[in-house]
C-alpha cells in the first residue's frame, strides 16, 4: 500500500518512473521530501523537463486530497513494490509508478489475455468478442480490456456472464465510469471479483490524450494481445504497438479478415500477427491450455536446454515471469 509520501512523488509532473522511484529512495521520509525545490529535482534527474515550475507542497496538498478521496470510495493505491503490484507491468518501459484499485485481488500469477478492438464494430466482431471473454473465463483465465463501448464492452460482458474474472482499465479516475453508459457493466466487474484499475488519482476526468497512454497498461498486463476489428485509425491498433514493444503475443480475430472497415485488423494481419477464432486457438498458440491445468515446473534442471525448447515449441511448456509453466499431462 503506497504511503503520502509515494503519493506526493507521483504527483510531480513531467518525471518518468524511473525518476520517480529514485527520489522514493533517497527521499524516504516526508521532512526531506518537502525541503526539495524544483531546481533540486531538475539536479538529482540531471534534466529540465519543459514544465513550469512546481511547488512540493502544491503537490503534497493534492496527495492528501487523492488519499482522502481513495479511503472515500474504497480505491486501493499499489506501489511500484508492493507485493500486489503486477509483476508483469514492472517488465514494460514506463511502468505506471502508482496504480489505484478497486474490486477483487489481482491474479498476478496467471497469464491475462487482452481482448481490445473498435468502438464502432460489426454485428460480427461484437458476437466474436463476447465469445473470446466467455470461452477464456470459462478456463479460468483473466481477460483484461478498457471499458470502453464496442469490442471491449462486449469481451467484458462475456467474462462477467460466466461470473469471470475481468480487469478494466481506465482512462479516467476510478471514482467515476466513463463512459457513463457502462456503470451497469462495471457493477457487474466488481460482482464477480474483478478489478477495475488506473494510473490516475480519483477526480482524473476522462480526458483524450489519457487513453492511448492507458493502452501500454492493457498490454503490459497480459500475456497476449487480441485484436477484434480495428480500423487504421483505431486506438487498438496503439495497444497492438506496445504489445510488440513490450514482447507480447499479439494476435488478431479472424472475423477482422472478412469484414469491411477493418484495415488496420487486416495490415496486422499482413505484418505476422496470429489468426483466432476462438478462445481454444489463442490458449493453443501460447500453450496456456487452461488455468486450472498448469503446473510449475519444479525442478527444469531435470531437463536437458534441447527437451525444454521441445516443449516451448509443442506449446506444451510456458515461460511466464521467469517461472515455467506446463500444461496438464505434459509430465506424465
Amino acid at each position: 500500500m503506497a504511503d503520502l509520501n509515494t503519493l506526493v512523488i507521483s504527483r510531480i509532473p513531467a518525471l518518468t518512473a524511473k525518476e520517480r522511484l529514485l527520489l522514493a529512495e533517497l527521499f524516504p521520509d516526508s521532512d526531506s521530501l518537502l525541503r526539495l525545490t524544483a531546481h533540486d529535482i531538475f539536479e538529482i534527474i540531471g534534466r529540465k523537463p519543459r514544465v513550469s515550475l512546481f511547488s512540493m507542497h502544491e503537490a503534497a496538498a493534492e496527495a492528501e486530497r487523492i488519499k482522502a478521496a481513495a479511503e472515500k470510495n474504497r480505491i486501493s493505491i499499489i506501489w511500484y513494490w508492493d507485493s500486489g503490484y503486477p509483476p508483469q507491468l514492472r517488465e514494460i518501459f514506463d511502468p505506471p509508478v502508482v496504480l489505484y484499485a478497486k474490486g477483487g485481488t489481482m491474479e498476478n500469477s496467471l497469464p491475462h489475455i487482452a481482448v481490445v478492438g473498435t468502438r464502432h464494430p460489426g454485428r460480427k466482431g461484437m458476437e466474436s468478442a463476447y465469445m473470446l471473454g466467455a470461452g477464456l473465463a470459462e478456463k479460468g483465465i483473466p481477460v483484461v480490456s478498457g471499458l470502453a463501448l464496442g469490442i471491449d464492452s462486449a469481451a467484458h460482458t462475456g467474462v462477467v456472464d460466466k461470473r469471470g474474472k475481468t480487469i478494466a482499465v481506465l482512462g479516467n479516475g476510478i471514482d467515476s465510469v466513463y463512459p457513463a453508459s457502462n456503470r451497469k457493466l462495471a457493477y457487474g466487474i466488481l460482482e464477480n471479483n474483478g478489478v477495475l484499475l488506473s494510473e490516475f488519482p480519483p477526480g482524473t476526468p476522462p480526458l483524450k490524450y489519457n487513453f492511448p497512454k492507458r493502452n501500454r497498461i492493457i498490454s503490459g498486463l497480459s500475456r497476449s494481445v487480441v485484436i477484434v476489428e480495428a480500423p487504421l485509425k483505431s486506438g487498438a491498433l496503439i495497444t497492438a504497438d506496445f504489445a510488440l514493444e513490450q514482447g507480447r503475443d499479439l494476435f488478431v480475430h479472424g472475423c477482422s479478415l472478412s469484414s469491411p472497415g477493418n484495415e488496420g485488423a487486416l495490415k496486422l494481419s499482413y505484418d505476422g500477427a496470429g489468426i483466432v477464432e476462438s478462445s481454444e486457438d489463442i490458449l493453443k498458440y501460447t500453450g496456456s491450455g487452461s488455468a486450472g491445468s498448469l503446473q510449475i515446473l519444479e525442478t527444469p534442471e531435470d531437463y536437458t536446454l534441447s527437451d525444454l525448447l521441445a516443449m516451448e515449441l509443442e506449446g506444451s511448456l510456458v515461460l511466464y515471469e521467469g517461472t515455467r509453466f506446463v500444461a496438464g499431462g505434459a509430465l506424465s
